[in-house]
């Protein structure tokens, strides 16, 4: 469609350069013919009346030799290119300029008025030239008197000339127009059309499911910006793709797993496989792998409403009673442990503006990340200090640490380390991703700092509350 239409504008722009050249063609050279034909006339006119002022000199009586002005014939005609005349009432030539060929010839039916109100007229001129000349007339008067007429005669051969040459400068002109034009043209084409032409084979690989595809167009321009930006989208397109994939495969696992082991104690108890004085035993790990699965949903449900841009309910609290409050909660888990927390604050209120709920939540993730990764008889250390507009809470233990290779990818779902794989029999690996989630939803960071054996440290900032 692209390449049709783009066929489309080169047949459009060739035929209106083409119809564009004709009108041209044809007004230009009316224009001109009627525009040096009318100033040829008045020329002409012009000469005639300087030579006829000469000759009413002549006819009142004053000194003026016939051969002066018979010279000053032949010298103007010569000049202008043209024949003059002189001719009587009656219309006998008494002066020419071609060495008195004409002399004594006598006009006929000569009408000085035939002209009317042109100043000129165009033909053979009664039949005395065998071809078309252009002729101006002006009268030799004096006393009230018409004494006669001179006459010029320029061949038309000449105007028709000198409008062949200007008609030539300006066909030059238009076909090194039309000439630049098409270089305009080609530039268009090799900057544009191709370029986007690329594009959209792109962009109907990608239609196809063809995300792999790269759009080569390596200029600075528009064309090179949106050429990158959907080489861009392919490959965020590809990475969800795969994401998505591995999002699938993950939660088929995760629900499989807990579903299986249900289904075998329940089959077990039914059957008998399962003594009844074990069945309370049995009972609760059903009851512990629904609980997982429970938490597995929810957690899936909190990070689908993330995604979904959910609207975050801010308000104005302090951050200390919420990491307070968080820890106790622990209290039972803690003391199984052996765990103890240090926590540290900066002032005794520290008020942000956020999402209550949801940074609890992230409180309580991070602590219980905190816990299943740290060893017996240990400390959590939790920190809220103020900095300018910010304020910075620090969850940090001394467990097991996190692998260099694997910093990067905690923050995905569903991944776990190898090192927590053993630990973390519960664990959905989506606490971490819930967590990176609602800070950024709040536009904040989290960073993490961890080295394998030794512990680490999750840091966060939120936004200092400045009403209260």
């Amino acid at each position: 469609m692209t390449r049709s239409l783009y066929s489309k504008f080169i047949l459009g722009y060739l035929l209106f350069g083409l119809l564009g050249f004709i009108t041209v063609a044809t007004f230009s050279s009316k224009m001109t013919r009627d525009y040096l034909i009318q100033y040829k006339a008045d020329t002409l006119y012009d000469e005639a009346n300087a030579i006829a002022s000469s000759c009413s000199s002549m006819y009142q009586g004053k000194r003026m030799d016939t051969e002066e002005i018979t010279f000053q014939i032949r010298a103007l005609s010569k000049y202008i290119q043209a024949e003059i005349w002189v001719v009587n009432r009656q219309g006998s030539i008494i002066m020419d300029s071609t060495n008195g060929t004409r002399l004594q010839d006598t006009i006929s039916n000569f009408d000085p008025a035939a002209a009317g109100n042109r100043s000129y007229s165009i033909g053979q001129y009664y039949r005395l030239f065998k071809e078309d000349v252009l002729s101006v007339s002006a009268p030799i008067t004096g006393n009230y008197n018409t004494y006669g007429y001179v006459l010029i005669h320029m061949p038309m051969r000449q105007i028709t000339q000198t409008q062949n040459d200007i008609l030539n400068i300006l066909y030059i002109s238009a076909a090194a127009l039309f000439g630049l034009s098409l270089i305009i043209l080609l530039v268009f084409t090799q900057t544009v059309y191709l370029p986007l032409r690329k594009i959209t084979v792109g962009a109907n690989e990608y239609a196809a499911g063809n995300l792999n595809y790269r759009i080569d167009v390596n200029t600075h321009d528009e064309m090179g910006y949106l050429s990158d930006t959907l080489n861009y989208m392919s490959d965020e397109l590809n990475k969800m793709e795969s994401y998505q994939k591995n999002f699938i495969a993950n939660v088929s696992h995760d629900f499989r797993s807990p579903l299986t082991s249900i289904k075998g104690y329940l089959e077990a108890i039914l059957d008998g496989t399962i003594p009844q004085e074990m069945y309370e035993k049995y009972i609760s790990r059903v009851i512990s792998e629904t609980d997982r699965l429970h938490k597995l949903t929810e957690s899936m449900l909190t990070l689908n409403s993330l995604d979904a841009k959910g609207y975050l309910s801010r308000s104005n609290f302090d951050i200390n009673r919420v990491i307070k409050d968080t820890a106790a909660s622990f209290e039972g888990t803690c003391d199984a442990k052996h765990i103890r927390f240090e926590l540290t604050f900066s002032d005794s209120i520290q008020m942000v503006y956020a999402d209550l709920g949801k940074i609890q939540q992230v409180m309580y993730n991070l602590i219980d990340n905190a816990i299943k990764f740290n060893h017996h008889n240990s400390t959590i250390y939790i920190q809220a200090s103020g900095q300018y507009e910010k304020i910075f809470v620090s969850v940090k233990d001394t467990g097991i640490g996190i692998p260099k290779d694997s910093l990067k990818k905690i923050w995905e779902r569903f991944y776990k380390t190898d090192l927590s794989r053993g630990k973390d029999k519960k664990g959905t690996g989506l606490g971490l991703s819930i967590v990176k989630e609602i800070i950024q939803s709040h536009g904040e960071n989290i960073d993490v700092i961890s080295t394998e054996g030794v512990g680490t440290e999750f840091i966060f900032s939120l936004p200092r509350s400045t009403n209260f």
